[in-house]
Order: C-alpha cells, then structure tokens, then sequence
C-alpha cells in the first residue's frame, strides 16, 4: 500500500475519531479547527484512501459471557507458502480468534482466542485448531488479567509527514 501524507489536522481528525467514532461533523470540526464541509471532505478522503478502515463498537467480553483469552502459539510442519496460506485462510474463519500475527522467533503463529470457559476453548482447539492441515506444534498461555487494552493507534500530531 503506497504511503499516504497525512497533516497535522488528518491526525487530529484521527485522534478525534478513534475517541469517539460516533462524533458529529460539527463537534469533529470544530475540535480540529476546520468548518463542518471541509472536515467532512477530510474524513471522506480518509476512508477512500483507507486510512480509516471501518467504524466499530468495542464490546466488553465479560459482559457477554467471553471471559477467557488465551495466547496461542502455532508452529507448523513447514514453513512453505502453501502451508502458511492454507493456515491463514482456515484461521481466518474461526469466530474465536481475534488476532493473528505471523511471526519470527519460537513460532510461525501468535493468535488470541476469545471463548466462554475452559470447556468452550478445548472444543475449539479439538474440533479447529489441531485439524489445520501442517500443524505441528501449540502452546496455550491464559491471560489473568488484562492490564492495558488500547484500540487506539499512538497517533500525534507531532508525527506529520512534512
């Protein structure tokens, strides 16, 4: 993807929105310092050029009875583009994994999976995970606590392309 110039007002645009996505064009403009019309073209440019992606409502798992995260690591039987692609397209399709990363280091794959209970995650890992085709070895680790939960990048508008 080709590098997009952002200014100092699409990141303060950026901040604004990753706060609170359902903020007005108005409230959004004057926070940014621009009138309600160029503030709109703005944030339409940013979402053509994907630099938006999408709109989201974060949900809290314990409120929906998905208290478990686990951190799965993968590592597979080879290491070849077949496999990895085959792994990432079955992966790509279980509801439970939230994240997936390719990775260097003592494994091919870091996932975090997101289920009920204990009983809820052995059936994933039984009737999913260890039926992936080249599969050779995982490692579970259970979170205890969640310490930091940020979905907001780290964006400031000191960072600014010239």
């Amino acid at each position: 993807m080709p590098k997009i110039d952002l200014d100092r007002i699409d990141h303060k645009i950026l901040q604004k929105l990753q706060e609170d996505a359902r903020v007005s064009n108005a409230e959004l403009a004057r926070a940014v310092g621009l009138s309600p019309s160029p503030c709109l073209r703005r944030v339409q440019r940013l979402e053509k050029e994907g630099v938006i992606r999408r709109y989201v409502a974060l949900v809290d798992q314990d409120v929906v009875d998905l208290p478990v995260s686990v951190f799965v690591s993968v590592s597979l039987e080879k290491q070849v583009e077949p496999v990895l692609e085959a792994f990432e397209a079955r992966v790509r399709k279980c509801p439970e994994v939230m994240e997936c990363y390719l990775m260097t280091g003592d494994c091919d794959y870091m996932l975090r999976v997101i289920t009920a209970d204990l009983h809820a995650y052995e059936k994933f890992l039984m009737d999913h995970l260890t039926r992936f085709p080249g599969v050779a070895n995982i490692r579970s680790s259970f979170a205890l606590k969640q310490v930091a939960y940020r979905t907001a990048l780290p964006i400031s508008a000191k960072t600014v392309n010239g």
